[in-house]
């Protein structure tokens, strides 16, 4: 198997273990998946796109180094240890910071389209 082709591999197995044992992942996954059919019944612009997509990944992605980091710091300290807790707390934060601004985000992509179809009726 060539490097890159285990490289792949590897981040194939972090991303499915993500999927199947990270609960707060799969919301995460399906408030994304609601994102994006929402985006195509809303018809919304590239640009538009553009941010949604970027959002559920950059989201995705802080929920996956937030368990990176959780599962480490398991290894590392196995008992409760106030550094760990501090640590696993301010990974919690960044997630959860990234899902507020994701769905500020989704506010000014998905609310004036609602309004208008609100308006319209």
């Amino acid at each position: 198997m060539s490097r890159l082709t285990r490289s792949f591999s590897y981040a194939l197995n972090g991303l499915s273990i993500c999927v199947v044992k990270g609960a707060n992942f799969r919301i995460h996954l399906l408030c994304g998946t609601i994102a994006v059919i929402a985006g195509f019944v809303c018809n919304i612009s590239p640009n538009e796109w553009m941010v949604v997509l970027l959002c559920i990944g950059f989201v995705l992605c802080m929920e996956m180094l937030n368990t990176a980091i959780e599962q480490l710091c398991d290894i590392v300290h196995k008992e409760i240890h106030p550094g760990i807790k501090l640590t696993k707390d301010i990974a919690a934060g960044a997630v959860l910071v990234s899902a507020v601004v994701a769905a500020i985000c989704g506010a000014f992509v998905f609310l004036p389209k609602l309004l208008s179809f609100i308006h319209s009726n």
